[in-house]
């Protein structure tokens, strides 16, 4: 078929050579041969006026050209996938997708392993891919190469649509024997203490607690930086240091690792979970069935054993102490 003298195949070989930047890997994504492949390169040349690709190192370069093609083309193709070949919906039994989701540890532990479990009863063929938190989640949504972005909303673009998940408090963690937690932690002890935090990707990105110190003004000693906040538990074991965790965490550790809790000395520090997804998924049937069961077990969490507010008021009658809930 043919557009304004364009062969729109060509767009689609086009789109191949950009992702793969070599001809054989790029013939065989889109299911040609290397010599039908060869021609639309030399079609594509001829068409554009520009060599496009230059080979160096075994690989294909993009010229200038090419690169300015390549979004605008990629998001054509990515309109006609997720707007025209994918309105058949969903029979969860049936379905064999697989959602590509990034999201922190502290987010896979205490929420995603409960969707998990449900999908595997009620759609055993769907399958995940979680990934860590990548330093640039928003070209990965408006590339469609991941499914949902599961985040603090406070690092979510403008760009997407997305839902608010849950309320989440931050709190004050140490070694139940750290003596420096005894009583009632006041700021210049908290600034004056060793901490132990998360920071994320390549660029080591600052979690959200950081973020939200920063914001306040503050700026902490902190003495270990690990790659995400399943680590923290066990390294405030047996030391001074301190860390700052969400409390839907702490509790998840606690038969385990137990940990001291008390109130942190700035304003209560609360931030908002929240999910996000491409805006070429927002009428995707597999997505919106994904966006439900989130939105339902959301629901089922806020509903704990015990209220927030119970668990604030036992911090203030009992600072420093460690709370072990009900149960």
């Amino acid at each position: 078929m043919r557009f304004k003298g364009l062969d729109l195949n060509l767009l689609v070989a086009l789109n191949a050579l950009m992702t793969e930047r070599k001809l054989t890997a790029a013939a065989r994504s889109i299911n040609l041969s290397q010599p039908a492949m060869s021609a639309a390169i030399g079609r594509l040349r001829a068409y554009f006026n520009d060599e496009l690709f230059v080979m160096q190192q075994r690989k294909l370069v993009p010229t200038p050209r090419a690169e300015a093609l390549a979004p605008a083309v990629r998001d054509a193709l990515l309109h006609i996938q997720f707007s025209v070949l994918t309105w058949d919906p969903l029979v969860p039994a049936e379905s064999d997708r697989r959602f590509r989701i990034i999201l922190s540890d502290f987010m896979a532990l205490v929420f995603f392993e409960k969707v998990i479990k449900r999908v595997a009863r009620e759609a055993p063929g769907v399958t995940f891919e979680l990934l860590a938190i990548d330093d640039a989640p928003d070209e990965l949504l408006r590339s469609g190469d991941v499914d949902f972005l599961i985040l603090p909303d406070l690092f979510m673009s403008a760009a997407h649509p997305k839902a608010k998940l849950f309320e989440e408090k931050l709190v004050c963690v140490g070694c139940p024997t750290n003596q420096q937690l005894r009583g009632k932690l006041s700021l210049e002890r908290f600034m004056s203490m060793g901490h132990v935090a998360a920071k994320f990707g390549r660029t080591q990105m600052p979690s959200v607690e950081q973020w939200l110190l920063l914001e306040h003004g503050f700026k902490r000693r902190i003495e270990i930086v690990v790659p995400g906040f399943n680590l923290i538990p066990s390294l405030l074991s047996g030391t001074n240091r301190i860390a700052t965790l969400p409390l839907r965490l702490v509790r998840h550790f606690e038969p385990t690792i137990p940990l001291q809790i008390v109130d942190h000395p700035l304003p209560p520090l609360w931030f908002t979970e929240a999910v996000q997804w491409p805006s070429l998924h927002n009428s995707d049937p597999g997505s919106i069935w994904m966006r439900e069961i989130m939105s339902q077990e959301v629901s089922r969490m806020e509903a704990p054993a015990e209220s927030w507010a119970d668990i604030d008021t036992r911090m203030l009658e009992a600072p420093g102490r460690c709370y072990v809930p009900a149960g």
